[in-house]
C-alpha cells in the first residue's frame, strides 16, 4: 500500500513565526539542495537565532517527520535528519512556486472562469472550508455563492476543491467575458482585498529594502527570513493579470526586491549553511 503523500497546508504556508513554518523554510532553502543529512543541533541552532526555543524546535522536527517529510537516523548519541523522497518532491514543487512567483505572465485573453456553488448558512464549517480552499486557489467572490478567476485553467483545481468537499451536486461553472453592465474593476475590488495584499507587499519592502547584513551568519539568517516572508505571497496574492491591477502595482516592486536580495545573499548564505552543517 502506497503511503499518503504529505501535503503543504495553507496554515504552514502563511504562518509567520511558528517553529514548524520556519523549519519548513530551512528545509526548502538549505537542506533540499544537498543529499547530506542534517544534524538536529544544526537545525536547533539556526532556529534559536529566530527566537525558537529548543523544545519547540524538537517538537517541530518530530511533527514534520510524523507527517512524512523527514526521516531520522541515530549516530551515537546524536540524531540527523534526511528528507524523504515525497518530502523532497513536495518541497521542490513548493520551491518552484515560491521562486517563480511574480514573474511576468502572458497577456490575458479577457476570459473569466465563473464557479457557482451554494452552501447552506447552517453549514458554517463547510462554508469556511470552501472559502479557504478557493481563495488559496486564487478565486475571488464578488457575491454570495459566486467565485471568479481570470483563467479557465483553474477549473481543474476548483473541481478538486468542490468534489473534495462533496459539493459537486449543486455546483456549476462556465466561462465568459465581462459585458456592458457594471464595472469590471469594481467587480475585482469586491472579489479580492487588493488593498490588504498591497499592505503586505509594502511591509515586505519596508523590511528588506534597507537591510544590509554584514557577516556570513547575518546574511544566512537574512536569506532565510527573506524566503520565509516571500513564500506567503503565492497564497495571499490572487495573481491577477496586469490589466486588472491598479496602476503601478506594488507587487512588481516587491518581486524585483526579492529577486535582487536573493541573488545578492544566496552564495554567502549557502556557504555559511554548509559550514554549520559540516560542524
Amino acid at each position: 500500500m502506497t503511503a499518503p503523500r504529505p501535503t503543504l497546508t495553507r496554515r504552514h504556508a502563511l504562518s509567520e513565526t511558528s517553529a514548524r513554518s520556519l523549519l519548513l523554510t530551512l528545509l526548502g532553502e538549505f537542506v533540499l539542495r544537498y543529499e547530506e543529512p542534517v544534524w538536529t543541533s544544526t537545525l536547533v541552532e539556526v532556529l534559536d537565532e529566530f527566537g525558537v526555543e529548543e523544545k519547540s524546535a524538537r517538537q517541530a522536527l518530530a511533527r514534520t517527520a510524523a507527517d512524512g517529510w523527514l526521516t531520522s537516523e541515530r549516530v551515537g548519541r546524536s540524531v540527523r535528519w534526511s528528507l524523504t523522497p515525497p518530502g523532497r518532491r513536495l518541497l521542490t514543487e513548493g520551491g518552484e512556486r515560491i521562486y517563480g512567483f511574480g514573474a511576468e505572465a502572458a497577456a490575458w485573453d479577457g476570459v473569466w472562469l465563473i464557479v457557482y456553488v451554494s452552501v447552506p448558512e447552517s453549514k458554517r464549517r463547510l462554508r469556511h472550508q470552501l472559502r479557504t480552499k478557493l481563495s488559496w486557489a486564487g478565486f475571488g467572490s464578488p457575491g454570495p455563492g459566486m467565485w471568479i478567476a481570470p483563467s479557465s485553467a483553474r477549473e481543474t483545481e476548483a473541481r478538486s476543491v468542490i468534489e473534495g468537499l462533496g459539493l459537486q451536486a449543486g455546483a456549476m461553472s462556465f466561462t465568459a467575458r465581462f459585458a456592458g453592465v457594471g464595472s469590471e474593476h469594481a467587480m475585482v475590488e469586491r472579489a479580492w482585498d487588493l488593498d490588504g495584499v498591497a499592505a503586505e507587499y509594502g511591509a515586505f519592502i519596508d523590511e528588506f529594502d534597507a537591510l544590509r547584513p554584514a557577516s556570513p551568519e547575518a546574511i544566512m539568517l537574512a536569506q532565510a527570513r527573506l524566503v520565509h516572508e516571500w513564500r506567503r505571497f503565492p497564497f495571499l496574492d490572487p495573481r491577477l493579470p496586469s490589466a486588472l491591477l491598479p496602476a503601478g502595482w506594488i507587487g512588481a516592486q516587491a518581486r524585483g526586491l526579492f529577486a535582487a536580495r536573493y541573488a545578492e545573499w544566496h552564495p554567502v548564505a549557502q556557504r555559511r549553511w554548509r559550514e554549520l552543517a559540516a560542524g
